[in-house]
């Protein structure tokens, strides 16, 4: 095999898989795809419902860990990251949920020039086959089929998004459309009752082409600097060490932890890192591995009155029939994430778009499936979208087999210990609402005794999880702790950009895989330096009260009026 390509892209995930399909459609581009993990040709992988599996396993995952975490008693907390053809896309939540268009305007206002919610939303909707079809929000021709699951057959759904009406926010009918702000569906990246992730929309479609070479078990060691321009990449595969030439840029999409580490390992990054772990420094760069952020939630869990919970799901003989029937007819309880409704709201009345999000889950269990209840219940699972906290990735040594130290810093700002106490106190206020009196019993987790702030906070710091979305490790931006420009290229080389969620300024208010597809379909005309698709002049939804008050209505029922 010829080892000169004019791209070589770095990763398989989320983003690598879009770069792939969009450059080699011009056969007369070579493209290299370097992916560490292998085959996505699993039911665990392809049934919706079996995500817990690939996410909590070894076989498809990084399984990366934090370093003790101070802000959560000296917790490491698990960090997973997909190690498989479609990388987290393969082994995530499934969630199709892109983010407030704010959101995109302050990643502009923090110095990434032209990625404004006008500039972005094109862009989604290139990517997006939703299942209703194309309108000023949506998609209805891409490669990546959306839907809305089972469409909320389950009452607790439904019993959600009334909860949130009674108190007092508004609904929207399409949380990805023209109104984000509200309670209401969530949807999914599920097509024909698979999971829809980058590979099956966007990499299979394409391994076919003669100039798209994708390598599995290939795990790159370094990209290859000839003065201040990235040439190539030395890799293992087979056993043996290669290199591979690139004749026009290295792509690196390994994401908000392996593309610091990446570029760190290759003499990239702040200089007294490099050097502590032993590496020459060949471009001192300090923001490499730095701004690292994540969402982070607790589960807040009810027992319910009525037997209609996934809880009675659990059994083995349960489990069986959901699997027998998902090989046989892709339908039921297999093909869908059991994500089906949620919320983003606003938790002070001076903010101009949410800060807060909540899933839905009929059903109280650990995000790893592990610890049922015995019984039935049903949880809500929310934290602050807007993190103020920050970390940082940081290689140990040159070894790419050696895991980076990771860090989030959790909760080491007030702000977002405040957001933890607003969110239990919040959540607790909807689930008392009148359309949950059927339904709801006992509070299970974290339990009426926990009231003040500091109760609260021990709690927070013995339960927060992750998320699972990092990002901002390789931010975007025109300042000197910028890694990457407007335009994706790692400042101060050439021949190399990074195009993953590590560009980030700041999280999105939702779920990350959505906006990491968009960036890597706009990442891709910018590469091959096509005209961006024109801005879009669709209107952006606002909540009644936005500006005045925290809601758009009074509460039919508030905590101190308990429902029993």
């Amino acid at each position: 095999m010829s080892q000169d390509f004019d791209y070589i892209i770095i990763g398989a995930g989320s983003a690598g898989c879009v770069l792939a399909n969009r450059l080699s459609a011009d056969p007369s581009l070579r493209v290299l795809v370097l992916e560490y993990g292998g085959s996505d040709n699993s039911i665990f992988i392809q049934m919706p419902t079996a995500l817990s599996i690939p996410m909590n396993g070894t076989k498809y995952n990084w399984r990366y860990f934090t370093e003790p975490e101070p802000g959560l008693d000296g917790r490491r907390v698990h960090c997973p990251r997909g190690k498989v053809l479609g990388g987290s896309s393969s082994i995530n939540g499934l969630v199709y949920m892109r983010g407030h268009a704010r959101d995109f305007d302050e990643w502009q206002e923090l110095g990434a020039r032209g990625w404004g919610y006008a500039d972005v939303l094109p862009y989604f909707q290139r990517a997006e086959a939703w299942q209703d079809g194309a309108d000023q929000w949506r998609g209805g021709e891409g490669p990546l089929a959306t839907n809305a699951g089972n469409r909320m057959k389950n009452p607790l759904y439904r019993a959600f998004v009334e909860a949130g009406r009674d108190a007092g926010y508004t609904t929207t009918d399409d949380p990805n459309g023209h109104l984000q702000e509200g309670f209401g569906p969530m949807h999914m990246t599920v097509k024909d009752g698979r999971r829809w992730s980058t590979a099956n929309a966007y990499l299979k479609p394409a391994m076919g082409r003669a100039n798209l070479t994708v390598l599995t078990h290939a795990l790159t060691r370094r990209v290859i600097l000839t003065g201040k321009r990235a040439t190539g990449v030395e890799y293992e595969h087979g056993g043996a060490r290669h290199t591979a030439t690139a004749r026009r840029e290295v792509l690196v999409a390994c994401g908000p932890i392996g593309a610091p580490h990446l570029l760190q390992r290759s003499g990239i990054g702040p200089g007294a890192v490099l050097r502590a772990a032993g590496v020459e420094v060949l471009h001192d760069l300090p923001g490499v591995g730095e701004n690292l952020q994540d969402h982070s939630e607790v589960y807040i869990q009810y027992a319910c009155k009525e037997p209609i919970t996934l809880n009675g799901k659990m059994d083995l003989f349960s489990r069986f029939l959901i699997g027998a029937e998902w090989l046989l007819f892709k339908r039921g309880l297999s093909v869908t994430n059991h994500f089906e409704s949620g919320g983003f709201i606003r938790s002070d009345a001076s903010l101009k778009w949410p800060d807060i999000q909540f899933h839905f889950l009929p059903a109280a269990m650990r995000y790893d499936g592990k610890k049922p209840l015995k019984g039935h219940g049903f949880m809500v699972l929310t934290g602050p979208n807007k993190p103020k906290s920050r970390g940082h990735v940081r290689l140990r040594s040159a070894d790419p087999a050696e895991q980076p130290a990771i860090l989030f810093n959790y909760l080491d700002r007030e702000e977002d210990r405040e957001g933890f106490r607003r969110c239990l106190r919040l959540t607790r206020e909807i689930v008392a609402q009148p359309a949950f009196d059927r339904f709801r019993g006992v509070e299970i987790a974290p339990g009426p005794e926990v009231q003040r702030d500091d109760e609260i906070d021990a709690w927070v710091r013995e339960t927060m999880e992750s998320t699972y979305h990092p990002c901002g490790t390789c931010r975007m931006g025109e300042d000197e702790m910028a890694v990457v420009d407007s335009s994706l290229r790692v400042r101060g080389l050439d021949g190399l950009r990074v195009i993953d969620s590590s560009v980030f300024p700041s999280e999105p208010n939702a779920n990350l895989n959505a906006p990491t597809i968009m960036l890597a379909e706009r990442g891709a005309d910018l590469v091959l330096g096509r005209p961006l698709l024109p801005p879009s002049n669709a209107p952006v939804g606002e909540a009644p009260g936005l500006g005045v008050t925290q809601r758009s209505g009074t509460p039919k029922r508030t905590l101190a009026q308990p429902a029993d």
